[in-house]
């Protein structure tokens, strides 16, 4: 099977590299940038897993060859429309299309430049970045990744997906409800995002201030409320374990918004939290912490657009 990552940045990086260590077909798509780089260094990995070191095969946007027969889509909500157009060739009427992306956006986007048939639910927990150098940091041990036919059934083509998928060593799961997992995972990103961006600190550090618990479930509150109104509600496993997440004492969690932020960098207010905003008002649910977490990060996102 011949995978296409589009975009060797710090979450295509780990599943692709991981991937091409084991010695599958695996090619990134990147921007000639990105593409000099990785040539000239090579893909690291960096990983309390074990690190990693391959030679990638690369496409830019003018020599990608397809049609592929899955592509995983891993590029930023704000970078969406321009992948789009640089992947078109890769897509044939079989091709599976797998979008690690945050929200929910996207898969209606998707499905209407190419296909519903070409879309794979697909759901990823994990925390990476890339550093100064161009490594991918694998930071936590954590490497969750769920895929699944929307409709919750078994097809040969995602049975093949799955072959393929474990061979990277990250514990890939087959989910016949991976329309729930991905509302969840956006309940779950929305939530620690607005905690942590508003408070700019880490959960231990929140739990440890006044309020500081009942702050952050009242913004889960707010975002499970929502997600049931428009979406495909929360399992009570999913909440229970969220709400551990959201008070730990003494945990180091952050959301990859509030590390973007620390470091300067654009942000996904507009597909973590913005939808979600827009998404409570048509169904009229009153959100006013998460409004307020996504009035905060469009001004920081304004502020750096101007500099």
């Amino acid at each position: 099977m011949r995978l296409l990552v589009v975009g060797a940045g710090s979450t295509g990086g780990y599943i692709g590299g991981r991937l091409a260590q084991a010695g599958r077909d695996v090619t990134f798509l990147v921007r000639p940038r990105r593409a000099e780089r990785l040539r000239r260094e090579g893909l690291k990995i960096i990983s309390p897993l074990g690190d990693a070191s391959v030679e990638p095969q690369l496409a830019t946007a003018d020599t990608v060859d397809g049609p592929f027969d899955a592509i995983l889509l891993s590029v930023k909500g704000f970078q969406l429309d321009a992948a789009l157009d640089d992947l078109r060739p890769a897509v044939g009427p079989r091709t599976m299309i797998l979008p690690v992306l945050n929200g929910m956006r996207h898969m209606e986007t998707l499905a209407a430049r190419f296909s519903s048939e070409n879309l794979v639910g697909c759901a990823l927990k994990i925390a990476t970045i890339l550093d100064e150098e161009g490594r991918v940091l694998h930071l936590t041990p954590l490497q969750d990744l769920a895929y699944g036919e929307l409709d919750g059934g078994t097809t040969p083509r995602i049975e093949a997906l799955h072959e393929l998928m474990q061979a990277g060593g990250f514990e890939p799961r087959l989910s016949r409800e991976i329309r729930r997992e991905m509302w969840e995972k956006w309940i779950l990103l929305a939530s620690l995002g607005a905690v942590t961006c508003l408070m700019r600190g880490p959960i231990g550090e929140i739990e440890a201030a006044p309020g500081g618990p009942a702050f952050a479930l009242a913004v889960l509150d707010e975002a499970v409320a929502t997600v049931r109104a428009v979406g495909t509600g929360p399992s009570d496993a999913f909440l229970a374990a969220t709400r551990d997440q959201l008070t730990a004492k003494g945990s180091p969690l952050t959301s990859s918004m509030y590390r973007d932020l620390r470091k300067g960098r654009p942000v996904e207010v507009e597909n973590i939290i913005g939808d979600l905003v827009r998404s409570a008002a048509e169904a009229s649910i009153e959100t006013p912490l998460l409004a307020a977490a996504y009035a905060h990060l469009s001004v920081y996102q304004n502020g750096i657009r101007k500099d």
